[in-house]
């Protein structure tokens, strides 16, 4: 694949219908594309058809499509993550010269990235891995586009990028993301957000349903006019138009689905991530492990017939109206605790692998064309514009304001859940991680106190309670059962 200029060959695609249409894009913004598949009956179909009259042109072997590109060539891959992307990087290297590029489109893990990037710079190539997001369409007609990787390529692929990106706001959904696998790491978070929003999307959806014993087309009416307000999205778009659409029996087909969730693992790997670098993206793991749980339905059903709801109430008391606005600020304030906890992670991440991510640029990047897209995120956007190194989401005044606004209802949602038997794994975890992140003194204090006492682990002492026997900033163990000596601490410099 090479530089794709107009009127010369550029970016190659392998021909998946996202590739298809990726090259579809380039096409109309007046790029040359050449096109390549092993599969060349696939190429040839696709210049016979969707391609034909575009500035597309085709390659029947991998010589001779390394052939048709304008040097710095730039190649893009569209395969399965992990191991095609090093073979098809093993079969190019041959063919390429010092200065092409490699870009890998697909959803690698961000070490492979980081790897990837490493390797071929020893062999005098730049490697790109970007997250591409926004599915068929977006790919067709404007998606998200996160590249990262070595930074000396952005020049020779942001013109392309930057035209074929969704835009807001008159804005390209595209930047440069960082050093080696920063763009897929920033797509890998983009898409643990996602597994949040559909969780909290799914939990409002199952709290109205039977909760408040909505019909699908009621449920639909409210996600409609949610759609209007703070919380119109890609996402509760979507969903309306699953609540309206019926089976040809004329019952709503949603129903019909049966209720084990799938994944593809980016979820997971955000949520593995946050664990490793000790932050608390409470959310995402949350709806990785509600996936999981929904993954477990024959065990489920048994359940259902020997655990009991038992309660003081198993119907909705109340005023109804007063709930849904509830529920709409729950979710509300869920979000924005959602895209705080991944923002946190990507601050982490920076500062763990030596990267600087453009959190501005990130938040407009998900504005246009990915899936997570929403009017939201123009607030975050505006948070990290005003503040480039705004701490947390929640110190900026528009979400400080918006966070303290919701608690009420958020609560009262959270509350009512508990007590009908709903469960609302991602609603009370945002809530529960919000009311830690907001408390001075946790009671970690014991549980460093237990770990001291069956282990010797030490703990510290509270500046304000140091003294000559327990210095601050000392690493203590103390005998706390006295037996076997006198019960005084042993300090050991940290």
């Amino acid at each position: 694949m090479s530089g794709a200029v107009p009127g010369a060959p550029g970016m190659r695609l392998i021909i998946v219908r996202r590739g298809q249409n990726l090259i579809m894009n380039m096409a109309d913004h007046g790029y040359t594309v050449c096109a390549f598949n092993r599969t060349v009956s696939k190429v040839d179909v696709f210049l016979a058809n969707e391609a034909k009259g575009k500035s597309i042109v085709g390659a029947h072997s991998v010589e001779e499509f390394v052939s048709k590109l304008k040097r710095p060539r730039r190649v893009m891959l569209l395969v399965q993550a992990g191991k095609p992307v090093d073979d098809w990087i093993e079969t190019l290297l041959p063919l390429l010269e010092a200065g092409d590029i490699i870009i890998d489109g697909g959803n690698s893990h961000f070490p492979d990235s980081n790897r990837r990037t490493k390797y071929l710079a020893s062999k005098g190539l730049r490697f790109v891995g970007s997250g591409v997001s926004g599915g068929e369409e977006g790919a067709r007609y404007g998606p998200s586009l996160m590249p990262g990787g070595h930074e000396d390529a952005w020049p020779h692929i942001k013109g392309i990028f930057q035209s074929i990106a969704a835009k807001s706001d008159g804005e390209d959904c595209c930047d440069w993301v960082g050093d080696e696998g920063a763009g897929h790491y920033v797509k890998m978070v983009h898409n643990g957000i996602e597994y949040g929003d559909m969780q909290l999307i799914c939990e409002a959806y199952d709290i109205m349903k039977r909760g408040l014993g909505m019909s699908c087309k009621e449920i639909g009416d409210v996600f409609a006019k949610w759609n209007k307000g703070v919380l119109d999205s890609f996402l509760i778009e979507i969903t309306r138009d699953i609540l309206y659409y019926n089976d040809e029996d004329g019952t709503p087909l949603v129903e019909k689905i049966l209720d084990k969730a799938g994944q593809k693992g980016t979820g997971k790997w955000t949520a593995v991530n946050a664990l490793d670098l000790g932050m608390p993206v409470t959310l995402i793991a949350e709806a990785v492990l509600a996936r999981c749980l929904s993954g477990i339905k024959e065990e489920r059903v048994k359940a259902s017939g020997k655990l009991e709801f038992v309660g003081r109430v198993n119907t909705f008391e109340g005023n109804k109206e007063q709930f849904l606005d509830d529920l709409e600020q729950a979710l509300y304030a869920s979000k924005i605790i959602s895209y705080a906890q991944g923002f946190m992670l990507m601050q982490e991440a920076a500062r763990e692998y030596g990267w600087k991510l453009n959190k501005p640029s990130i938040a407009l990047m998900w504005r246009g064309g990915c899936i997570i897209r929403s009017v939201f995120l123009q607030d975050i956007t505006a948070a990290y514009r005003k503040n480039p190194d705004l701490e947390n989401l929640l110190f900026d005044d528009f979400f400080n304001k918006a966070i303290h606004k919701a608690q009420p209802g958020w609560r009262d949602v959270v509350a009512k859940t508990a007590l009908l038997g709903i469960p609302s794994p991602a609603f009370s975890t945002a809530l529960s991680w919000f009311d830690g992140y907001r408390t001075k003194d946790l009671p970690a204090n014991l549980l460093q106190a237990q770990r001291d006492y069956f282990g010797a682990h030490t703990f510290r002492i509270k500046p304000e309670a140091a003294n000559a026997k327990y210095q601050e900033g000392k690493d203590i163990h103390v005998n706390w059962t006295g037996r076997g000596g006198n019960v005084a601490a042993s300090t050991y410099q940290a």
